[in-house]
């Protein structure tokens, strides 16, 4: 299902001789068990989801790459060892869970690879349930000092400025002024930035 969604959104054709070489036990058989559940449709040999196969595969690629943001973003866990774990949580996570842990990092837009992470009632809602682990720039505490775990600027020739001055994820800021401007200290620098470029830049909290 995680498969068929993902080849989709980068736009290649879904076919049943492609699925059968999805690494899983029998996928022939595994491809006809979810024909016959009604998750998918079998035409020509091309693969579709219905309208139950998309809302089930939506929340299993949501529930992963909420897993990924935690696993290698946030507890900086090796990529290749959380790809693996975020596998196991995507089957075991409860929605209640999946909508915690979303809270908790702030509702991020992408995953560590860039891809966008399906949105849940807790992002419509965008209630704050418990204290966000990942936060706006924008809404981080003035003094304090916070690590970059993902940024979401809409322009990519920003994304390669803000590198050049030492704004990447991974990077340490310490947030020094919200006006007239934001102003950062990234090492022994300090940088001004718009408010829109903080609304776009999150971090976590770490020790200065």
């Amino acid at each position: 299902m995680e498969a068929i969604w993902t080849w989709r959104e980068e736009g290649q054709e879904i076919t049943e001789a492609a699925l059968a070489s999805v690494p899983v036990p029998d996928s022939e058989k595994a491809v006809q068990g979810l024909a016959q559940e009604g998750y998918i449709l079998r035409e020509n040999g091309r693969v579709v989801l219905t309208t139950r196969g998309e809302a089930y595969a939506e929340q299993v690629v949501r529930r992963h790459r909420l897993a990924e943001v935690l696993l290698i973003q946030v507890l900086e866990v090796e990529e290749k060892r959380a790809d693996a774990s975020a596998c196991q949580f995507e089957h075991i996570l409860s929605a209640e869970v999946t909508d915690r842990i979303c809270t908790f990092l702030g509702h991020p837009p992408l995953c560590p690879h860039g891809k966008p992470i399906p949105r849940g009632d807790c992002c419509a809602r965008f209630q704050r349930q418990v204290e966000p682990l990942v936060t706006s720039l924008a809404d981080f505490e003035l003094g304090m000092t916070g690590q970059i775990v993902f940024m979401t600027a809409r322009q990519r020739n920003r994304l390669a400025r803000l590198s050049q001055l030492g704004i990447a994820p991974g990077s340490t800021l310490r947030l020094l002024q919200r006006r007239p401007t934001y102003v950062v200290q990234a090492g022994e620098t300090e940088i001004a930035l718009e408010g829109e470029i903080a609304r776009e830049i999150f971090v976590r909290r770490v020790s200065a």
